[in-house]
């Protein structure tokens, strides 16, 4: 499933066809994705100009210029796919994907009052589009009850601390919750974890005091999952199976990944030498090294960023 990069640098591909431009006409090759599309959904955006492209955790926001709001969500292998006015699907050197491109999974086509064509294309359809009120966004069915962004100026040791203190869910399985922070998802956690030298089953809590005041370890999460995320969208995300960018080509962080996707491989931490281990918490792996990332209730904690692992 793209995370919050992929989601990030796929609105970075969106926005130089799609901002400030208006939709010429829109086509839909079916009335569903993973929901029904919304009533009356051509004759909605058709003519509308976009005012803003935004990111709210994964999701992808277009502020129209009649209040309403296109939101969109690629689900597991959804993708936008942007191609040159004047330029047919199958023309060479129009689209290029390594992943590949089945023109029956082109749902959704926007034409651009500019010619440009922007195509949702999705072989799962576990993605979905939907029209809101821009009013109402916040308190709407996708929103509502949302946590921090990691990428906003909410994030820091101090929320963190809050939003963990007294929680004995696993520290991992708290940065999932998107009830409290938005938009993390399994890779980059599992990065973070690592770089932070936290185990992922310890508890959320441990990383405050019991009054919620930050110790040493959220201010360094904190700071961390915000490096992380900002490595990852400046390297256009990571391919993994499905994802690519608006433009065809792919993202490169998995080449940067320090645990995720490892597990039997040497640690990178310098002088570690241990193999990088795999467990399932919620039904997702998750991957770690067990000499880096200690359990908290046992002795011995160092962690990875006091034995000086390189950032990237």
């Amino acid at each position: 499933m793209p995370e919050l990069p992929e989601v990030e640098t796929v609105r970075r591909g969106l926005e130089p066809a799609m901002l400030g431009e208006r939709f010429a006409r829109v086509a839909l090759r079916r009335p569903n994705l993973r929901f029904p599309l919304p009533e009356r959904f051509t004759e909605r955006l058709t003519g509308r100009r976009i005012e803003a492209l935004s990111r709210r955790a994964k999701y992808l926001i277009a502020d129209l210029d009649d209040g309403e709001a296109l939101v969109m969500h690629l689900g597991m292998s959804g993708r936008f796919i942007v191609e040159a006015p004047g330029t047919k699907p199958t023309e060479p050197g129009a689209y290029y994907n390594e992943i590949g491109r089945h023109l029956i999974h082109d749902h959704v086509v926007f034409e651009m009052g500019t010619g440009a064509r922007v195509t949702y294309n999705d072989v799962r359809r576990f993605g979905f589009m939907d029209l809101v009120p821009r009013a109402e966004l916040a308190t709407s069915k996708h929103f509502a009850g949302m946590g921090i962004e990691p990428l906003g100026n909410e994030l820091s040791g101090e929320t963190l601390a809050k939003l963990f203190a007294g929680k004995f869910a696993p520290l991992k399985a708290a940065l999932l919750d998107q009830r409290l922070v938005a938009g993390l998802g399994n890779i980059y956690v599992c990065e973070a974890l690592f770089r932070a030298g936290l185990h992922p089953e310890a508890e959320a809590g441990t990383i405050a005091t019991p009054t919620g005041r930050p110790r040493e370890k959220a201010h360094e999460l904190a700071r961390i999952i915000r490096e992380v995320l900002e490595e990852a969208v400046a390297a256009g995300g990571s391919t993994l199976r499905d994802f690519a960018h608006a433009d065809g080509s792919l993202g490169y962080f998995q080449h940067r990944f320090k645990v995720y996707d490892r597990e039997g491989e040497p640690c990178v931490t310098p002088g570690c030498g241990k193999l990088v281990k795999r467990l399932v918490q919620s039904g997702r792996s998750t991957f770690y090294c067990e000499s880096c990332q200690p359990d908290a209730r046992r002795p011995g904690f160092s962690g990875a960023a006091a034995r000086g692992i390189p950032a990237s």
